[in-house]
């Protein structure tokens, strides 16, 4: 089994930064790509960012200039740098990956357990 346990949430004022870690572990043998959704309550889950094996990256055009994914890959580690926060970028931020385990030939998507991230204004 395969675990992603996020961590950087929490309650910043309008303008200010946040940095969410989501670290993947379990039988690893290679994850494809990385990304992190977010969902306010009675809304669907909305890609925010995404990285492909380190290299390709992709964001949401609200968060575009604001906000930075990388990746450690010796560590199966993904970051969100969130820069110039604003109250609509509240929400329940989740990391998501496609993991290949020991023992498989294809790839499982996985998620995180969510991190709460609270901007005021």
């Amino acid at each position: 089994q395969v675990q992603l346990v996020e961590s950087g949430g929490g309650l910043e004022q309008a303008g200010g930064s946040l940095r969410l870690s989501c670290a993947a572990s379990g039988s690893i043998v290679s994850i494809l790509t990385m990304n992190w959704y977010r969902q306010v309550p009675g809304n669907q889950r909305e890609l925010v960012a995404g990285i492909i094996s380190g290299i390709s990256t992709r964001y949401a055009d609200a968060v575009k200039g604001r906000f930075t994914i990388s990746r450690d890959n010796a560590n199966n580690t993904v970051y969100l740098q969130m820069n110039s926060l604003k109250p609509e970028d509240t929400a329940v931020y989740y990391c998501n990956a496609q993991v290949k385990e020991r023992g498989s030939d294809r790839f499982n998507n996985y998620w995180g357990q969510g991190t709460q991230v609270t901007v005021s204004s």
